[in-house]
């Protein structure tokens, strides 16, 4: 499959952007004081992983179906308010919210890419990544607001 050097330029930034989606959240998984929440981090670093390996493999020339990506499963956060600390609280809000406006940064990233894009597998394949990453915005938001931190 050949991509245009604008879809390649497109696959480079997202690729870099989930790399950096990873490092956050194993540092963010690491610092949390709320398990909840180090737990919420470590499966989102996993779903971020899926992500960057599927542009990977479209980046080395392979039309990825959506059939053919690892997709991550949406889930509903079942957390008991946070039990720690006032002032752990308070790092762990500003943890999900830095991470609510990287996922807002991300999903923007994809949608213009899907506009950009040839192949309707590769829109089919980015728009499904997209709404992962809406569903990764949706979770933190859940944790924020079970916490009474989403202002």
């Amino acid at each position: 499959m050949n991509l245009t050097q604008k879809e390649t330029e497109l696959l480079k930034d997202l690729q870099s952007q989930e790399k950096l989606c990873m490092e956050k959240y194993r540092k963010y998984a690491d610092s949390a004081c709320d398990n909840c929440l180090k737990g919420l981090f470590s499966s989102l670093c996993s779903n971020e992983e899926a992500h960057y390996q599927t542009v990977s493999r479209i980046l080395s020339g392979e039309e990825v179906s959506v059939n053919q990506s690892p997709t991550a499963v949406s889930q509903k956060l079942e957390c008991t308010p946070s039990s720690c600390d006032a002032k752990a609280k308070e790092n762990d809000g500003y943890l999900c919210k830095d991470a609510l406006a990287m996922e807002k940064h991300v999903s923007a990233l994809y949608n213009t890419s899907v506009f950009e894009f040839s192949s309707p597998v590769l829109r089919d394949t980015l728009a499904n990544i997209q709404k992962e990453e809406q569903n990764h915005g949706e979770q933190l938001y859940q944790y924020l607001a079970a916490n009474n931190m989403y202002a």
